[in-house]
């Protein structure tokens, strides 16, 4: 019986599509930036329709995480947020509103999000939570994320002032990454050291992983045409991907080992960061079909 139910699922595999198993490569137009001096680029995520990247910064002195904002001109801005040990800035909106997290320097340390817009701070907690991460911001102001509790973690979505939570049936970790103007929102769930990407539409959950990837795959960005970026998970290295109506297509940089994306803004503007072998590491934005 269990040969023949493998012969049957061997069988209906060979009549799908190869675009169903092999992901093409995309063509991309790169503009690739630098840390600013006495910084090295520690992560590089979302960019705002203006094309304003968001992300963490390390000094490479004090080895402190601090989070940027970076203009499409070239001008950095550092910040750190009150009573932190580290600060990261995810998501950015068309209004320049910004969300991320940062670990506190209690002894016992947790995580909180929160909301800037130019210097106003604002913590974001979910209700008795461990720990909060605000991960993406809509134009209309809806706020995704996750948070912990003894019971797992799970995402939400914060609109009007009101939670709704993003949890995967059977997953003990759930994170909602990003959010159009829609509502659709994306992530990543697992309930084992693999994890998978899912769209979420009118509370119904659409798996999408990767079909080449070894640790699974993670999303992170979504457009209002639906664009959508994420990650293939690698042991040492994530390398992105675009991904639209069904179809797979990677984002490789010559010369480097990996092009990870943290997101995608309304105009096709993808951001992220590029490693070399070395260690060596860019930050980009790309325009890719």
């Amino acid at each position: 019986m269990a040969l023949s139910r493998t012969l049957t699922v061997a069988f209906w595999l060979s009549l799908l599509p190869l675009s169903s198993f092999a992901a093409t490569q995309a063509s991309c137009t790169f503009t690739t930036f630098a840390a600013p001096s006495g910084y090295m680029l520690s992560a590089v995520d979302g960019v705002s329709d203006d094309g304003t990247v968001v992300g963490q910064l390390e000094n490479k002195t004090t080895l402190a995480l601090v989070a940027f904002t970076r203009t499409p001109g070239g001008t950095f801005t550092k910040y750190a947020a009150p009573k932190s040990s580290m600060t990261w800035l995810y998501g950015r909106n068309g209004s320049g509103i910004n969300v991320g997290f940062y670990l506190d320097t209690a002894s016992a340390p947790h995580v909180h999000g929160f909301l800037l817009q130019g210097t106003q701070f604002s913590a974001l907690n979910y209700p008795n939570a461990v720990s909060t991460w605000a991960l993406g911001i809509n134009q209309l102001g809806a706020v995704v994320g996750g948070f912990s509790k003894a019971s797992g973690t799970k995402g939400f979505l914060l609109a009007s002032g009101k939670y709704t939570v993003i949890a995967y049936s059977g997953a003990t970790t759930t994170f909602a990454q990003a959010v159009n103007d829609h509502g659709d929102v994306v992530g990543s769930y697992s309930s084992s050291p693999l994890n998978h990407g899912f769209l979420w539409q009118n509370g119904k959950f659409t798996t999408i992983d990767h079909s080449s990837t070894k640790y699974g795959t993670v999303l992170t960005g979504v457009n209002n045409s639906g664009v959508i970026v994420g990650n293939k998970i690698g042991a040492d290295h994530n390398s992105g991907f675009i991904y639209q109506n069904g179809v797979f297509k990677n984002i490789v940089y010559s010369g480097a080992i990996s092009a990870a994306a943290g997101g995608i803004n309304n105009n096709g503007l993808v951001a992220g960061m590029i490693d070399f072998k070395g260690g060596s590491s860019l930050g980009y934005t790309a325009v890719c079909q």
